[in-house]
């Protein structure tokens, strides 16, 4: 299964899970199970009698996630405070394999070094997880930032107790709440690919709400005070204005750092924010956008990328940095 790039504003497909995910098929419990025993205690027979996981018991979902890292990506610590979101790994192991799409898509049989690759996770959260997939599926390196210092004290606690990680992964800390790049990037910095999951909510009414939502799908009940399965701190989730202003800001600083950067890319959880977005590109002069359709059996989303270089700026880019000739 290959993926669909739009240049610009075309309609999407329904994708399935990247041709590389290892997660795109059910989840083998057996071999799981054998890796982290502490996972039997979540597994019983649903209504049609197979073995499943709970997906409304956020411990359930932890313990799930992290035997998926222990078993194909070989991360035998992940620990992080249980307040902290923690993310279904297939769907974030997508983003990167798409985004690894983008990097080597003009020559894909002659990709650069992967140690070659440095990119950044803007808001890396207290579980380190795109790092985590983006080294151990690519060798990447990456600049880690996030405006919480109890996230950043995590993520690198989990980087030193893995020792694939070590020497591969930089947090930093984001000291200014309202910018994106200023305070992290620096100014000899060459980042290929930026990724971002903002967070989606404009506020704490409009996260309970869709919580109640999951938990409902999820059990096939009304819950008054659900618990999200997937846990969040306020700062992950929330952000005054929600996803759209998140991106906005995000999409108008990225100008200051074009030069920085041969890729930036985000993810888009509304489509009825795609046009505004596109507008805002459109009005900083980027010289290519490219939207990426992203979905699994009950969900649709979409990365939107975009670059200030030229092809020939592009080229020189991989001539100087991967040390290519394309």
């Amino acid at each position: 299964i290959g993926y669909t790039m739009a240049s610009h504003k075309k309609t999407e497909t329904k994708t399935r899970m990247h041709a590389r995910n290892k997660n795109r098929e059910r989840y083998d419990l057996e071999a799981l199970m054998l890796c982290n025993p502490e996972l039997k205690e979540y597994v019983k027979p649903n209504k049609h009698g197979d073995d499943t996981v709970d997906f409304a018991n956020p411990k359930a979902v932890k313990v799930l996630n992290r035997s998926l890292l222990n078993h194909y990506y070989g991360i035998a610590s992940w620990e992080f405070p249980d307040e902290n979101l923690c993310p279904p790994i297939p769907g974030r192991a997508d983003y990167i394999h798409y985004v690894a799409d983008l990097l080597y898509e003009n020559d894909p049989e002659n990709r650069p070094a992967a140690d070659t690759i440095t990119a950044l996770d803007i808001g890396v959260g207290a579980n380190c997880i795109y790092p985590i997939i983006g080294v151990t599926e690519y060798n990447w390196k990456f600049i880690a930032s996030d405006i919480d210092e109890k996230s950043i004290n995590s993520a690198t606690s989990i980087v030193n107790a893995n020792p694939p990680l070590v020497g591969k992964i930089d947090c930093r800390l984001q000291k200014f709440s309202s910018t994106t790049f200023h305070g992290i990037i620096e100014k000899d910095d060459r980042i290929d690919i930026s990724v971002c999951n903002p967070p989606f909510h404009a506020s704490a009414e409009d996260a309970l709400k869709a919580t109640q939502r999951k938990v409902r799908n999820l059990k096939g009940k009304k819950v008054a005070e659900p618990t999200l399965n997937f846990a969040g701190v306020s700062n992950e989730l929330i952000c005054d204005g929600g996803e759209y202003k998140f991106i906005s800001s995000m999409v108008k600083e990225s100008k200051k750092f074009a030069k920085n950067f041969y890729w930036f890319s985000t993810l888009v959880s509304k489509e009825s924010h795609l046009d505004g977005i596109y507008d805002l590109l459109d009005d900083i002069d980027v010289c290519q956008i490219r939207t990426i359709p992203m979905g699994t059996s009950n969900k649709s989303s979409r990365i939107v990328a975009w670059t200030f270089l030229s092809k020939r700026e592009q080229l020189k880019w991989r001539e100087e940095q991967w040390g290519t000739l394309s």
